[in-house]
C-alpha cells in the first residue's frame, strides 16, 4: 500500500495492475518515482487537471465559501439535514405551542419541591424539527470542529514532503473534501436525529441556547401514539425532564463547560487508520472523484471511523459517567416530582430509559464520525445511587453534590455506592476534606449494622430493643 492519504493511487501500481502484474517495487511508495517528478512517476501536467476535477466535485456539492472554509461544511451538514426531513416537517399550530407553555409551567411548579436547585429557564419554546436543526447547530460545531481539525491536520501530514512542495493547492483541496466528507455524515446525522428528538436536552447534551426549554410537539405526538398514557400527560413529563436538566445546567456553573469540554478534550487524541484510507482508494482514479457517489462509497466503508486510544477511552468513560450522573439525577428527581400526579410516570421513565439504552440510527452515525455514543451505560446505577442519597442523606445533601466536580461520584462509586453514600451521610459534602470524619462515620455504620444483625437474630443486648436509632449516632 502507499503512504497516500485517499484519493491518490500510486501510478506505477495502477501501471502495473493494467499490464497484469503485482503492484510495489522500489519506488511503489514514491508518487514521483524513481526519477522525480516526471520521470516515469507522477506527471506534472496532471496536476491541473487534477484540480480541476476537485473543484468540479465540490463545487457540485455546494459552492465554498466561508461557512466551507472550515474543517466540517456545515452548508453541506443543514442542506443534507433539511432535505431528510423533506416535506414532512408541519408549521406548529397555536394549540400546540400554548400546550407547551402550559405543561413547562405545570412542571416547573412541581419540580419545586423535588429539588433545591430552582428554575433554570428563561424561556419555553416549542420547535420543529427545522427549528431543532437550526438552534442546535452553533453547539454541534462547538462538538464537530475539534474532531475534523484534528483529522484534517492529519490528512496533509501523511504527504510525502516532496508532494506537499509540488502539490501546495491540492492540499486545500484535500481539506475542502474533508469538510465535505465531515459535512456530509454530521448533516445524515443531524436529519435523523431531527426526527427523533424530543427536547431540546433528549440525548443528555446541552445542545440548544443556554437557558431556553425546548420541546418538540410533532415528535412528541408520534412517539405518545404507541403508548398507554394520555399525550397531554406525556408532554407534562417530558417537560419535567427538560425543566430539570435546565436547572441543572443553569445553576451548576461548570457543568456545560464539563461535558461540552469532555468532548473536546477527547478529539485532542484522536487517530486515524490511514490503513482504511489507503485500502479505500486502492484502484480509485483521482479523476473519478468528480462523481459526488465515489465519495460517498468511501464514506460508507467507515473511512473516517476515529480509532480509539487508551488515554482517549479512559477519557470516554468520565464523559460516561457524567452523562449517567446527569440522566439519572433528572430521572430521580423528575419521578420524584410528578410519581403522584402521573400515575403513567414509572413507565414512562422505563421507556425513556431503554429509548437511550438501546439508541437508533441516528447515534449511531455519530459515533462513527465523533468517536463519541451518546448514551451513558451506567444510568441504571447512577439513578439507583441518586435514588439511595435522597433517601439516606436528603435532597439538600443529594443536590449539594453538583457545587464541585470532585464531590461528585465516579465510575466505581456507580458500580460499588455503599462507601459513596457512607461518606455523604457521615459528614456531608464537607467529608471529603476530612478522613477522620469519614473513618468515624464507616464505624458508627459498622457497629449500627451490627447491632442489627444481633437484634434481627434474637440475641440478646444491654442497649435494648432501639439500636441503631440513639440520638448520637449519625
Amino acid at each position: 500500500m502507499s503512504d497516500l492519504p485517499f484519493g491518490f493511487s500510486n501510478r506505477d501500481d495502477d501501471d502495473a495492475r493494467k499490464r497484469g502484474e503485482e503492484p510495489g517495487g522500489p519506488d511503489a511508495n514514491n508518487p514521483f518515482g524513481s526519477g522525480g517528478p516526471g520521470a516515469g512517476g507522477f506527471d506534472p501536467s496532471q496536476l491541473g487537471q487534477m484540480l480541476s476535477s476537485l473543484g468540479q466535485m465540490i463545487s457540485g456539492m455546494g459552492q465554498p465559501g466561508s461557512a466551507a472554509s472550515g474543517p466540517v461544511n456545515y452548508d453541506i451538514a443543514k442542506r443534507l439535514a433539511r432535505q431528510q426531513l423533506g416535506a414532512s416537517v408541519t408549521p406548529l399550530t397555536s394549540g400546540a405551542t400554548s400546550a407547551v407553555t402550559d405543561a413547562a409551567h405545570l412542571a416547573e411548579l412541581w419540580l419545586d419541591g423535588a429539588t433545591t436547585l430552582p428554575a433554570g429557564a428563561t424561556k419555553t419554546a416549542a420547535w420543529t424539527a427545522n427549528d431543532w436543526i437550526e438552534e442546535t447547530l452553533p453547539t454541534w460545531k462547538r462538538l464537530c470542529d475539534p474532531v475534523a481539525e484534528q483529522i484534517s491536520g492529519m490528512w496533509t501530514a501523511q504527504l510525502p514532503e516532496e508532494a506537499r512542495e509540488f502539490a501546495g493547492p491540492m492540499v486545500g483541496m484535500l481539506s475542502q473534501m474533508g469538510g465535505l466528507a465531515f459535512g456530509s455524515q454530521l448533516g445524515q446525522a443531524l436529519g435523523q436525529l431531527a426526527k427523533e428528538v424530543l427536547t431540546s436536552t433528549d440525548i443528555g447534551l446541552p445542545l440548544g441556547p443556554s437557558g431556553t426549554a425546548a420541546l418538540l410537539p410533532a415528535a412528541i405526538s408520534e412517539f405518545s401514539a404507541g403508548l398507554e398514557q394520555p399525550e397531554s400527560e406525556i408532554l407534562v413529563f417530558l417537560a419535567a425532564r427538560e425543566a430539570a436538566h435546565q436547572r441543572l445546567f443553569g445553576h451548576v456553573p461548570w457543568l456545560r463547560q464539563q461535558v461540552l469540554g469532555a468532548v473536546e478534550d477527547y478529539a485532542r487524541g484522536i487517530k486515524m487508520d490511514f490503513s482504511a484510507l489507503e485500502e479505500a482508494a486502492q484502484g480509485i482514479d483521482p479523476m473519478a472523484l468528480s462523481d459526488p457517489s465515489k465519495l460517498e462509497e468511501i464514506l460508507s466503508q467507515g473511512t473516517f471511523e476515529p480509532q480509539n486510544t487508551p488515554e482517549q477511552k479512559q477519557a470516554l468513560e468520565r464523559l460516561e459517567t457524567l452523562l449517567a450522573l446527569i440522566e439519572g439525577w433528572v430521572e430521580v428527581v423528575v419521578i420524584e416530582a410528578v410519581g403522584d400526579r402521573l400515575p403513567g410516570a414509572g413507565a414512562l421513565a422505563e421507556t425513556l430509559r431503554r429509548r437511550r439504552g438501546t439508541g437508533g440510527p441516528a447515534e449511531q452515525t455519530f459515533a462513527t464520525l465523533v468517536g463519541l455514543e451518546l448514551r451513558p451505560r451506567k444510568l441504571r446505577e447512577a439513578g439507583a445511587l441518586w435514588r439511595r442519597l435522597t433517601a439516606d442523606a436528603g435532597m439538600e445533601a443529594r443536590d449539594g453534590l453538583w457545587a464541585h466536580p470532585d464531590l461528585l461520584p465516579d465510575s466505581d462509586d456507580l458500580d460499588s455506592p455503599a462507601g459513596f453514600i457512607d461518606s455523604v451521610i457521615g459528614g456531608g459534602t464537607n467529608a471529603f476534606d476530612d478522613p477522620l470524619a469519614q473513618l468515624a462515620a464507616t464505624e458508627a455504620r459498622e457497629r449500627d449494622e451490627a447491632e442489627r444483625k444481633r437484634a434481627a437474630s434474637g440475641e440478646p443486648d444491654s442497649d435494648g430493643p432501639d439500636l441503631g436509632k440513639d440520638s448520637d449516632k449519625s
